[in-house]
């Protein structure tokens, strides 16, 4: 392994793996946790277990908005992305978001009143809610384009390693709920991850697009060379540096503020704003969100099996999953983005209609809700394929270079809406519409397999500064997904400048 490898691998171990990490673990923790005795006896207006009536409503009421209140704010979190990651730079956002969440956790494990317990849960959401908006942009900016998809779609991974810690983790304490440890010690555990975050991040470069941008070029330099683990007087580091500012320069008098995005100039910025935001929608209304957050519910309510077991079978289905990630890790720059994203939106779609089908029959037929549950861990191996990492890593690849922390946190931010979304209304729908509600996640799987065929094109081995200047071509969006699909199977190594591009555009649409 050469220098610039270990370089990543340490990165990858004390920047990616815990913000990651913490995304995936603090999403789900407190799910098992408001049903804990000790829990309850604590907080007794989030116990819906010795309640009945209306009372049982209004405390579902507010242990909703309890559960929820941590997407509120990832998404706050993720959408000040858009003015701190170009003001404190990428490094230094990811700090604000370790130091956010360090504080939210220690106010979690020590509360004593609900009100610390829902600050404390907003203040770890608006730190993840960085995170996932600012890591991918700083890996995509400091990862060459060979590489790039294998260094980015690595985040799947460790946020599912998060959901299967976190499942087994609270079946572990679930045994000795009754005491305060019980759901102290899990809300305590990630503080462990985000004190390490807090001071790991300075020791590794800072995206040298950032620094080009700001016009701190000869840092830029020296950080490139740090990635790249050769001298900084390199001719591949002059070159890649010249790049950058030449692409920077080409969109200098067309993109430079937020309200930019909603026009079609300068290459196309609301095409390329929508593809990331309508890839983030699929990403929680494909129902992704309803297995992982509400797997020991479905479980319990289609195989009426014990509390214990179907924890277990919960644990299991997430460890599951979290094995499957590594299915992307390669073959997303091998494949492409596209193959990934179609065959994961075929298979979550028939799983979701299979899954509509199977639970109609489920309460009366016990091989149909075996069948169902087997759907649940399907779901498990598609999901990760195609949209839980690579979302991340093409959201930061067709995102304007000028704009790119801007539209990642728009984006970003609309994940976590519709996460908000989902949480709220699954309770409500699987008591009231029950099995319909899979029909409506299968159709919506169906517009993504649609839309990914005619509207997203492919970017696997293209440098961030080729995919720029191929959305400047004055082409029409089809044409756009077709060249860009030519483009993809050129060699990683060639660079095609601006007039070499326009020339190879002008010979694909010959052909």
């Amino acid at each position: 392994m050469d220098p610039a490898e270990w370089q990543h691998l340490l990165q990858t171990v004390f920047v990616v793996f815990p913000s990651f990490f913490l995304f995936g673990y603090n999403q789900v923790v407190v799910g098992a946790l408001v049903s804990f005795k000790a829990f309850t006896k604590l907080f007794p207006e989030l116990d819906t277990v010795h309640a009945s009536g209306a009372l049982e409503s209004h405390r579902s009421v507010i242990q909703g908005v309890y559960v929820s209140s941590f997407t509120l704010g990832a998404a706050i979190g993720a959408s000040s992305c858009s003015f701190i990651g170009d003001w404190l730079g990428r490094r230094k956002t990811v700090c604000v978001g370790a130091v956010l969440t360090l504080i939210g956790e220690a106010l979690s494990c020590t509360s004593f009143g609900l009100l610390q317990l829902f600050i404390g849960r907003i203040l770890t959401g608006m730190g993840v809610g960085i995170f996932s908006a600012m890591v991918p942009v700083w890996q995509s900016e400091s990862s060459q384009a060979i590489n790039r998809g294998r260094h980015v779609v690595i985040d799947g991974i460790f946020i599912t390693s998060g959901y299967a810690v976190c499942y087994w983790v609270n079946f572990g304490f679930s045994r000795i709920q009754e005491h305060d440890v019980s759901w102290r010690v899990p809300l305590a555990i990630p503080a462990a991850f985000s004190f390490v975050l807090c001071f790991s991040v300075f020791f590794f470069p800072e995206s040298p697009r950032w620094l080009v941008k700001v016009g701190r070029v000869d840092k830029a330099t020296s950080e490139l060379a740090r990635i790249k683990r050769v001298n900084r007087d390199a001719e591949e580091i002059a070159r890649e540096i010249t790049a950058i500012e030449v692409s920077f320069e080409s969109t200098a008098s067309n993109a430079s503020s937020f309200r930019d995005i909603f026009t079609m100039k300068d290459g196309k910025l609301f095409y390329r704003c929508m593809l990331c935001i309508g890839l983030q929608f699929w990403v929680q209304m494909t129902g992704a969100q309803v297995i992982s957050t509400y797997s020991t519910t479905i479980f319990q309510q289609n195989l009426k099996l014990s509390d214990a077991v179907t924890r277990i079978l919960a644990a299991c289905a997430m460890t599951w999953k979290f094995l499957a990630s590594f299915i992307s890790l390669f073959t997303i720059d091998r494949f492409g983005r596209r193959v990934l994203f179609l065959t994961c939106g075929v298979g979550i779609t028939m799983c979701m209609t299979c899954m509509a089908i199977t639970s109609s029959f489920s309460n009366n037929n016990r091989g149909a809700a075996i069948a169902s549950s087997f759907f649940i861990f399907l779901f498990n191996f598609f999901f990760p394929i195609g949209l839980l990492g690579p979302s991340y890593l093409y959201c930061t690849e067709v995102a304007s270079s000028r704009l790119r922390a801007v539209m990642t946190s728009i984006s970003t931010a609309n994940n976590w809406l519709w996460n908000f979304l989902v949480q709220m209304a699954t309770p409500i729908a699987l008591s009231t519409i029950g099995y319909q509600y899979y029909i409506i996640y299968a159709i919506i799987g169906l517009t993504y397999v649609v839309s990914v065929y005619f509207l997203y094109p492919e970017t696997m081995g293209q440098s961030l500064e080729k995919l720029e200047d191929l959305f400047q071509q004055d082409v029409s969006i089809p044409e756009t997904v077709k060249i860009a699909k030519n483009l993809s199977g050129l060699p990683p190594d060639e660079e095609l400048q601006s007039g070499q591009l326009k020339v190879k555009v002008e010979q694909i649409e010959q052909e």
